[in-house]
Parts: C-alpha cells; sequence; structure tokens
C-alpha cells in the first residue's frame, strides 16, 4: 500500500515526498527527498519514517507550529548576522604584532 500525500519541491532536482506507505508490514506516514538527475532518480536515505500509532502525536507538534514562528527565527538571525560579519574590535594595544624573526649570527664577529 503506497498512498502519496503532497510533493514539495526543495531545489531544481529534489522534491520532498510525504506518503503513506507499509513498511516492513507495518503501516506508516514517510517523508523523504526524491532526486531526478542524470546519475540517479529515486529515493534518498534522507528522511523519516513516522510509525502509525504515533502519528497523532507527530500531528499534534506538527500543528502546534504557528507562521509566527518562521518570522521570529528569521527575524532573530538577521539581527544576528551583521555581528557574525564584523571583525572583533580590539583595542590596538591588544592586537598581535607579527612576530620578528631572529636574525642570523654573524659569521664573524669584530672585538
Amino acid at each position: 500500500m503506497e498512498k502519496d500525500i503532497d510533493r514539495i519541491p526543495k531545489n531544481q532536482e529534489t522534491d520532498i515526498v510525504i506518503r503513506i506507505d507499509d513498511f516492513g508490514g507495518r503501516v506508516g506516514l514517510t517523508i523523504r527527498e526524491f532526486v531526478k538527475s542524470e546519475k540517479y532518480t529515486g529515493f534518498t536515505k534522507a528522511g523519516t519514517r513516522i510509525p502509525a500509532d504515533q502519528f497523532k502525536n507527530f500531528k499534534a507538534a506538527i500543528n502546534s507550529i504557528k507562521e509566527e514562528d518562521f518570522q521570529q527565527e528569521q527575524e532573530a538571525s538577521e539581527e544576528q548576522e551583521p555581528q557574525e560579519q564584523r571583525p572583533s574590535q580590539k583595542p590596538a594595544e591588544e592586537k598581535k604584532q607579527p612576530k620578528k624573526k631572529l636574525q642570523d649570527a654573524p659569521e664573524e664577529m669584530e672585538m
């Protein structure tokens, strides 16, 4: 038994496939990447399977997510981004000076 629920495009070559299937005699929900490329076409190992008896918990978890949660996370990462891109500011005295190379000892010393 296989019933495709939806396909969500991830990029030009990859879709995320949501389906109800029977694997090893156990029914469950599979969420897996499906690739279409010159080298390979088919499902990848990337994904997960939710057993039918855990679907109610999974659905409750998904339904608890609000669209505003994504906006808050995006805004928070945008606020942090400029700080991460700036070089750290150190006082001038703390800046490391390049190490001086030891000069070769003179072959002859004058006395």
